[in-house]
């Protein structure tokens, strides 16, 4: 898949593995802190799900960087993009 602006395939798609949806529509660790999220992003790798960069948080970026699981979707309603944390671009 090329990138919207046109740069050419993410080297990272490669990591990509088939993930079921999430059984449940929260941040573990948000609930697990108590703490709120804004929108929410899952795993393209494992399947985790965590709260995005617009969350106090930031829960899915510490997830790729602690992991190497560098791409997530989005998984609010009626989206449906994905997004590498490395090179910081929608693939």
């Amino acid at each position: 898949m090329t990138t919207p602006t046109g740069i050419g395939p993410d080297p990272h798609l490669r990591i990509i593995q088939p993930v079921p949806p999430p059984a449940r529509r929260e941040c573990p660790e948000c609930v697990r802190l108590a703490t709120p999220w804004v929108h929410l992003r899952q795993c393209l790798t494992c399947g985790q799900v965590g709260c995005c960069d617009s969350s106090p948080m930031r829960h899915a970026r510490a997830h790729a960087a602690a992991s190497g699981h560098v791409i997530v979707r989005s998984i609010e309603p009626g989206e449906s993009w994905r997004w590498c944390y490395v090179d910081e671009q929608f693939v």
